[in-house]
C-alpha cells in the first residue's frame, strides 16, 4: 500500500512539474507594430491598439509555448485619421465584414540563440502559415507586486496581397511586404 501511495504522489509531482502555466498578455507593456514601404522611398509605421492574447508554457521551455491572439482590426492606428479610415475600408482590412485578425501558434523551435515561432495567421477570409523570429526576454517570478511575467519580441514580414489586401497590387505606392515588430509581456493568469 505504501508503494502505491508513493507512486501516486510521484506521479502527481511529475504531472505538476510539467503542467503548462497560462499567461495573459499585458497590454500596458506590449506593442503590436507594423511598417510598410511608401512610394519606394520611405516607410509608414503603425500599430494595432486593441488585442487579446494568451500564452501557455511549461516553466521556461520556450519550445512548449502556445500563443493565441485576436486583434481588433478597427484599432489600426497610424496617427492619421483619414489613412486609418482607409485601412478599415474594403480596400484593406474591410472591418465591416472582417473585424478580427487571428494568430494561433503551431510550434516553436530553437534556432541558434533565438526561436522560430510558427503559426496560422488569419486576415479577412484568408488563413496562411507564417513564421516569426522569436526572441525570449526571460521570466520574472516576482516583479515586486506578486506577479509572474514573461517577455518576448516577435518579428516577421508578410505579403499583404496573400491575405486579399489588394489595394495597389503592383506595390508601387504601397509595398506588398509588411513588417511586424511585436513586443510582448505576459502576466501569469490568476
Amino acid at each position: 500500500m505504501k508503494k502505491i501511495a508513493l507512486f501516486f504522489v510521484a506521479t502527481l509531482f511529475s504531472v505538476a512539474s510539467f503542467a503548462q502555466t497560462k499567461y495573459n498578455v499585458d497590454s500596458y507593456h506590449s506593442f503590436l507594430n507594423f511598417s510598410v514601404g511608401h512610394m519606394g522611398i520611405s516607410f509608414v509605421d503603425g500599430k494595432m491598439d486593441k488585442y487579446q492574447g494568451s500564452l501557455e508554457m511549461t516553466n521556461e521551455d520556450v519550445t512548449s509555448a502556445k500563443f493565441n491572439f485576436t486583434i481588433d482590426a478597427n484599432s489600426v492606428n497610424t496617427g492619421i485619421d483619414a489613412r486609418d479610415n482607409h485601412l478599415r475600408s474594403a480596400d484593406f482590412f474591410d472591418t465591416a465584414k472582417y473585424n478580427d485578425i487571428k494568430f494561433v501558434s503551431t510550434s516553436v523551435k530553437k534556432d541558434g540563440k533565438n526561436y522560430k515561432l510558427n503559426g496560422n495567421l488569419t486576415i479577412k477570409d484568408v488563413t496562411k502559415p507564417v513564421t516569426f523570429t522569436l526572441v525570449y526576454g526571460g521570466l520574472l517570478k516576482d516583479d515586486g507586486q506578486g506577479n509572474q511575467k514573461v517577455g518576448f519580441q516577435a518579428t516577421t514580414t508578410i505579403d499583404r496581397t496573400a491575405f486579399n489586401i489588394n489595394y495597389d497590387p503592383t506595390g508601387m505606392g504601397i509595398a506588398k511586404d509588411v513588417k511586424f515588430i511585436v513586443n510582448l509581456e505576459f502576466t501569469k493568469a490568476k
